[in-house]
């Protein structure tokens, strides 16, 4: 896997750089911020891109920006995009127009190691990474409608599709069977009003539901 990494702080590019060498992934540009971002995305072609969302010169969204042009202009570039805090209306904006090949963490969850890896190969293979306390934040914010319809488990269950798991994972983080996992996916598709297409298609939708975009 060919990555492209945008961070400013020296220690925490250097120690990634580090990191994702130590398990097999090639970081083929490390730069400072997102005009270089820019131009070694067009450059070295990656298949990946992890970048912060705040950069020079402002420390505000420079990073973000750079994401989202990285998308319209290569709709099938995975971006992963790490924040020191969470800020729900960023993760809003870099999932507003394509859930495929998207991640968004709190930089806290590089220090779980097989996390923050399994986070980014599945980013990598067009799946979607999304840090656990924002998808806590947008369930905060729900008001009146179908998703009120779900009951908690279900709310379990569609949270951790946001994040991008599988239902082995969801299987795993609920301690229930896949099949119980299974029902309760039919569920939601059924209350979101969302039985009519495909099941990969569906999943994308209820997301979509989810958070609002």
């Amino acid at each position: 896997m060919r990555i492209v990494l945008a961070e400013d702080s020296v220690l925490l590019r250097e120690g990634l750089i580090w990191l994702l060498g130590s398990a097999g992934m090639e970081v083929v540009a490390a730069v400072a911020d997102a005009d270089g971002l820019l131009r070694a995305v067009d450059e070295h072609d990656p298949d990946l891109v992890v970048t912060d969302v705040r950069m020079p010169p402002s420390h505000t969204d420079e990073g973000l920006r750079a994401a989202l042009v990285l998308r319209r202009q290569r709709p099938g570039l995975a971006i992963l995009v790490l924040s020191q805090y969470v800020e729900e209306r960023y993760a809003t904006r870099l999932l507003s127009t394509e859930t495929s090949g998207i991640g968004y963490l709190l930089k806290d969850r590089v220090a779980d190691v097989a996390e923050f890896l399994d986070a980014l190969r599945r980013v990598a293979a067009g799946g979607t990474a999304l840090d656990p306390e924002v998808v806590a934040q947008l369930l905060i914010r729900r008001h009146s409608d179908p998703l009120d319809l779900l009951t908690r488990r279900e709310y379990e269950v569609l949270a951790l599709i946001a994040e991008g798991r599988s239902n082995t994972g969801i299987a795993e983080a609920l301690t229930v069977s896949e099949g119980a996992v299974g029902k309760h996916i039919n569920n939601i598709f059924t209350k979101l009003g969302l039985s009519g297409a495909d099941k990969d298609h569906r999943r994308v939708l209820a997301v979509l539901r989810f958070l609002k975009v």
